[in-house]
């Protein structure tokens, strides 16, 4: 069943149901349908067409927000699913500075990896390794986390997304199905290594 985009009355995201809870919604016109899903839902007496996007009619004051969950799939869409160290699919999860020499779990400490890398590095600095990142690794803002964070995705969002942050993430993720699954992401076109130090043998596939 599809998931359903919510957006307050004011159109800013407020988060992703169930295609059977938005409907509910929408029938006690607590929310109108602005996008539909092409997904045709059946009951005892009727058919309806399940909504993709739904505003609430109804603004609903939201409490401050804190920073956005550092989950999985979170952190593989702040990383566009690839391994920030050579650009491969991402498949597992590396503490920049390791936590076994002081690294904390926390956004800036914590990026996407393919598993050969993360098994060459294991617990050494980059430094010790002569590795570099194209940018440091930072927790992702805009409303639009709220859902992107959640790893579902529906073409149909984008456009009430756009204004709120983290759509060059989502542009990405419209193009590839993400799981938690070792491998499921797809292969890049071509790979390139890490910076090793001179005379660093070269790393083993994992």
């Amino acid at each position: 069943m599809p998931h359903v985009l919510v957006l307050n009355a004011s159109y800013e995201p407020l988060g992703v149901v169930s295609a059977r809870r938005a409907l509910i919604l929408v029938l006690n016109h607590k929310a109108v349908s602005l996008e539909d899903s092409g997904t045709t839902l059946h009951s005892a007496t009727t058919t309806v067409t399940a909504p993709s996007v739904v505003r609430l009619t109804r603004f609903v004051r939201v409490p401050f927000r804190g920073p956005v969950p550092l989950t999985r799939r979170a952190l593989f869409a702040r990383d566009h699913g690839r391994c920030v160290y050579c650009g491969a699919a991402a498949t597992s999860v590396d503490h920049v500075i390791p936590r076994s020499r002081g690294g904390q779990h926390r956004w800036d400490n914590v990026v996407a990896a393919c598993r050969r890398c993360n098994h060459v590095k294991a617990d050494r600095h980059l430094t010790e390794l002569g590795w570099r990142m194209k940018r440091a690794p930072a927790p992702p803002s805009g409303l639009a986390w709220r859902v992107i964070g959640t790893g579902i995705k529906d073409p149909r969002w984008r456009p009430y997304l756009e204004p709120y942050g983290g759509l060059d993430q989502f542009r990405e993720y419209e193009h590839h199905d993400h799981t938690d699954h070792a491998g499921a992401l797809p292969a890049p076109a071509t790979r390139t290594h890490p910076t090793r130090r001179r005379g660093e043998p070269e790393p083993l596939s994992a």
